[in-house]
């Protein structure tokens, strides 16, 4: 999708990015994937394979306050899920930090081809549902010690945390001229309920569980789901997925993305107001970086911009309906 933060990278320098990496020449390159922050491009090189060239936005006015560094915190979260689970994820050929060729990170990977969930799926009506909660039941076996993103300010607990990250979205905002009265109150309701979020256990959180992340190769017993793009995982509430799942349910209507994954977590979530709460304040937080992202992404005449003011406001209501109950 068209964004404003995407680096441009010309052929030319796709090719001086692919020597550097020690893998020749590139002969072709081209869009790959929906991405909206990151350029990400499919790359033949001069001996016919193909790989996947990933570069994070090269202006940091561009970029909230979460989103410095984020592209080294993906190689580490692409490290972490390869070393301590067995979700498969592509691998890392080469990454470059030192802005020599270009003024942003960049990393080239293993190339998947697939296709995205949607009609990939079995007729059951649930398999989805249950293939991505059990990823996430997988990913939240890793277990963190400090609360938060890895490139960005730790916490001893998860009130803390995320009380921290709802004020870097509002000051985001307010380095645009926007104030959020909506996120303002959402700081207020993270205070209420302090000590429910503070019972939120550590573990890594990918919070981008969209179907466009998701990589399919092969159909029935051969079926296989690879992960991508994991750079907005934080350590942080393992209920923050259960935004992903079923976006637009209430976290009650949840029946089947619960059941998949307590059916396999190591620790399972509960149907309790405690847990709806935990889910809501998420809610809201996803409707607070809609709000503000949309500021440094896109402008009134792109179709991000009015996605995410339909789809802030729906992420608002549903949560303030549950944290406003007494």
């Amino acid at each position: 999708m068209k964004s404003r933060s995407k680096t441009e990278v010309t052929p030319e320098l796709a090719s001086r990015m692919t020597r550097k990496a020690g893998l020749g020449m590139a002969t072709e390159i081209e869009p790959l994937g929906a991405g909206e922050f990151n350029t990400v491009l499919a790359v033949t090189t001069e001996d016919g394979k193909r790989y996947a060239l990933k570069v994070a936005p090269s202006d940091e006015s561009r970029i909230l306050t979460y989103e410095k560094d984020m592209m080294r915190a993906e190689v580490y979260w692409y490290g972490v899920l390869r070393d301590r689970t067995d979700i498969p994820v592509p691998e890392i050929f080469f990454s470059d930090f030192s802005r020599e060729l270009l003024p942003a990170d960049w990393f080239i990977m293993q190339l998947i081809e697939g296709t995205h969930p949607e009609g990939s799926t079995s007729p059951s009506g649930n398999s989805l549902t249950r293939d991505l909660t059990r990823m996430a039941a997988k990913m939240h076996s890793v277990r963190g010690d400090r609360f938060g993103y890895v490139q960005g300010e730790h916490y001893d607990d998860w009130y803390s945390a995320v009380r921290g990250m709802t004020a870097a979205l509002l000051e985001d905002g307010k380095r645009k001229g926007v104030r959020s009265r909506r996120g303002e109150k959402l700081l207020a309701l993270i205070d209420r309920h302090r000590e429910t979020l503070e019972k939120a256990e550590c573990c890594a959180v990918n919070y981008d569980l969209w179907t466009p992340n998701i990589i399919v190769q092969g159909e029935g017993e051969d079926r296989k789901l690879w992960w991508i793009d994991p750079e907005r995982t934080f350590y942080g509430d393992r209920v923050a997925d259960f935004v992903c799942f079923d976006f637009f349910k209430p976290y009650a209507e949840k029946t089947a993305a619960i059941d998949a994954y307590n059916s396999v977590a190591e620790l399972p979530v509960g149907k309790s107001r405690e847990f709806e709460v935990r889910w809501a304040v998420m809610m809201a937080y996803m409707g607070l970086l809609q709000e503000v992202e949309k500021h440094y992404r896109y402008t009134p005449f792109m179709f991000g911009w009015w996605r995410n003011v339909i789809s802030s406001g729906m992420c608002y209501r549903m949560a303030f309906k549950v944290l406003e109950a007494k």
